[in-house]
């Protein structure tokens, strides 16, 4: 329904704190969303833990990244507003009291939900006390075998300052009674886990008659971590763990950035404590000692029931009715029945929507590039993928045959940087071109141009994407790749391959939108016309599917066009810094996110533009560093076929989910949507699984 401007409300005023979320508080938001995962039966009990597990390592981040950075601010003094109004203190205590209220449901779930559960299955974790005396001596073996040798305490004295622990790294406190072997009286001493050995240890099928039994290190270590010290008597012993500042500090005008990256790479173990968490058996006198030797406030510190390095509980359980169906990944018909790639992309653009597709055809693509002795040249950006990875190992092949081929590769692609830097050595000693793209903007651009001589022509091959060229990510990701041989988009592509490459001015493009140049003006472009056609009476529509929304020009853009009328659906998975529903401001604004089965992670935008729709599929979230400070790709689609497709079942389709679908509501808390008993179950993942077949 559209409002003329005769009719339209009295703009409202509102304050900071009432027009914006607060983009910290919103990511803290998501990651809530997935702990709610854990309870949630339409989810099999593995994949319910799993998710408990992704909430530790989402959290390990957001502290390592969002709260070190506020800490950060508040070390510099830094007392300026957010967009929201709220000051660095503000925020730090409001994700305090979140992130404690939060943690303690995780281990409630876990301890009265998720490891019950288990053990009804016959999977136990069992705890000291539970052991057979045949057990015990399994593991006291198992302990003198495979976990002392590798250990080393380390005492506390004059002598022996406390030691630089690593970044989120499983380490124990013991108190201690009696002297050393050179007669010194010792009361404490760390004992760091190292990281080679695993943190669950399964008991032989023979003492647990088949069944899948389980110790945790942390207990073997716990109860026999006197023999550590011969003649000395353990009295106490306490897990710890503390998170660090992991963001890089890179000067950007860095001469190697390579090189300059290996050395900050060392740094981020060591970077400023940010948190720490005890076991809650933990006696103050220690977490005090604690929190005095790493710096931290009593506020920063975790009190946890049950192991402090929740994300490596999860192990190859072999139990498939307790996880998800396999779900196996289609192959386009279009591709299916072409005699190769080429000739598939020569008859249409082919949209493939992973994991429901393949991410197989990109592969292929690329393989049948490098061996096809029409093919001249391959270029690619790569911003996730390891050197073991299929898709370099081809372009390692391409090279060694004597292909011109260009990696863009993104470095500074957060906590991938190590295995950038290896994707980057892997190409050059193949004889590829490696270029590490833009000092000060990172290449976030999802492209592969593949340049094949045909009839005395040379024609081109583009795939565009929303996500990263990784075949892991593609089976649990959802994203967008469209592969075509359209000149425009080529010409496009070739052109900012050029920019990424060489030093010439800013390319002109004819179809695709780019940033950090043009599309950020375009969106804001687009969204204009609809106000107009609102204005005039015309229907106007626009729905964003991107992983978080934080741009305040935009938003205030999306306001305007609320108060014009146009109805504006927004599918946010993480960050929302918008606020819907707020009486003459976003009336006409709904925001919702969907978390299930698979990460959302398609980039769309959709603006209906009176009857002849545009849709972009993009690498770019709408967020100030994707739009002003990244080299990004957004492209069209416009096959009518393929965007119908986009249309109904990569926006609609979520838009009617009833099963996993959450809805923020003005005052920025989100709310799970329930559906009425007479409603029929919709799971948009669901329905795409089952529909593209």
């Amino acid at each position: 329904m559209t409002t003329s401007v005769d009719t339209l409300p009295s703009p409202v005023e509102y304050s900071y704190n009432d027009r914006y979320i607060n983009r910290e508080l919103s990511i803290l938001d998501f990651h809530l969303r997935v702990l709610e995962q854990a309870v949630d039966p339409l989810h099999p009990l593995l994949e319910r833990m799993n998710f408990l597990l992704i909430f530790s390592r989402n959290l390990d981040e957001f502290f390592e990244i969002r709260v070190a950075g506020l800490m950060e601010q508040l070390d510099l003094g830094n007392e300026s507003l957010s967009p929201d109004g709220l000051t660095p203190k503000q925020v730090l205590e409001q994700i305090s009291k979140t992130a404690h209220e939060a943690i303690e449901r995780q281990y409630r779930i876990l301890n009265q939900e998720i490891l019950p559960k288990l053990r009804d299955e016959d999977i136990c974790f069992l705890r000291r006390g539970e052991l057979t005396p045949a057990q015990s001596a399994w593991v006291k073996k198992y302990f003198q075998e495979q976990v002392a040798p590798v250990l080393t305490p380390i005492s506390l004295d004059p002598a022996h300052p406390f030691p630089r622990l690593v970044n989120k790294s499983l380490n124990f406190i013991v108190t201690l009674e009696g002297k050393d072997a050179f007669g010194r009286q010792i009361d404490l001493a760390v004992v760091p886990a190292p990281r080679s050995l695993p943190r669950v240890v399964r008991l032989p099928d023979e003492l647990t008659g088949g069944k899948e039994h389980h110790v945790m290190l942390s207990a073997i270590i716990h109860e026999h971590v006197s023999d550590l010290f011969p003649g000395m008597t353990a009295t106490g012993c306490y897990q710890f763990r503390v998170t660090r500042n992991a963001d890089l500090a890179l000067n950007e005008d860095v001469e190697d950035l390579a090189k300059a990256l290996k050395g900050e790479l060392s740094s981020r173990r060591f970077g400023r404590a940010v948190r720490l968490e005890v076991t809650q058996n933990c006696p103050k006198p220690i977490y005090e000692y604690l929190l005095n030797e790493f710096d931290l406030e009593p506020e920063q510190l975790y009190k946890v029931d049950g192991p402090v390095n929740l994300a490596r509980l999860l192990s190859n359980f072999k139990r498939p009715h307790l996880r998800y169906d396999t779900h196996v990944p289609v192959i386009p018909r279009v591709l299916k029945k072409a005699d190769n790639t080429f000739s598939a992309m020569q008859k249409q653009d082919i949209l493939l929507h992973h994991p429901f597709e393949s991410f197989s055809p990109v592969i292929s693509l690329l393989r049948e590039a490098a061996r096809d002795p029409q093919v001249l040249a391959i270029k690619q950006t790569l911003y996730r993928s390891g050197p073991d990875s299929e898709i370099v190992q081809v372009l390692a092949e391409a090279a060694r045959n004597g292909k011109e081929v260009t990696a863009v590769i993104e470095l500074r692609a957060r906590f991938d940087e190590e295995s950038n830097i290896a994707v980057a050595n892997v190409l050059q000693e193949a004889g590829a071109v490696v270029v590490y793209g833009i000092v000060g903007y990172k290449t976030h651009a999802k492209m592969i141009l593949i340049v094949r001589r045909e009839n005395n022509k040379l024609v081109r091959y583009v795939h565009l994407g929303t996500g990263n060229y990784h075949a892991g990510n593609a089976r649990m990701y959802t994203d967008y790749g469209l592969m075509t041989t359209d000149k425009d988009l080529c010409e496009d592509v070739h052109r900012i391959f050029q920019e990424l490459t060489g030093m010439g001015k800013m390319a002109k493009l004819k179809k695709l939108l780019h940033a950090p140049f043009t599309l950020h003006a375009q969106l804001i472009h687009f969204i204009d016309e609809e106000i107009a056609n609102a204005k005039a009476g015309k229907p106007a529509q626009i729905i964003v599917k991107v992983n978080a929304l934080t741009e305040v020009q935009l938003i205030n853009k999306l306001y305007e066009a609320s108060q014009a009328g146009v109805q504006i659906d927004l599918i946010i998975r993480s960050i929302c810094c918008l606020r819907p529903g707020l009486k003459g401001l976003s009336e006409n604004i709904r925001v919702r996110s969907i978390v299930g089965r698979f990460l959302e992670h398609t980039r769309v935008y959709y603006f209906s533009n009176n009857g002849d729709a545009r849709i972009y599929c993009s690498s770019a979230d709408w967020m100030d560093r994707n739009l002003f400070n990244r080299v990004e790709a957004c492209f069209p689609v416009e096959d009518s076929v393929l965007k119908k497709r986009i249309y109904q079942y990569g926006l609609l389709n979520y838009l009617k989910d009833n099963q996993q679908a959450w809805d923020l509501q003005s005052d920025g808390t989100w709310l799970r949507f329930k559906a009425k008993d007479t409603d029929v179950a919709h799971n948009a993942q669901r329905v795409l699984i089952e529909h593209i077949q």
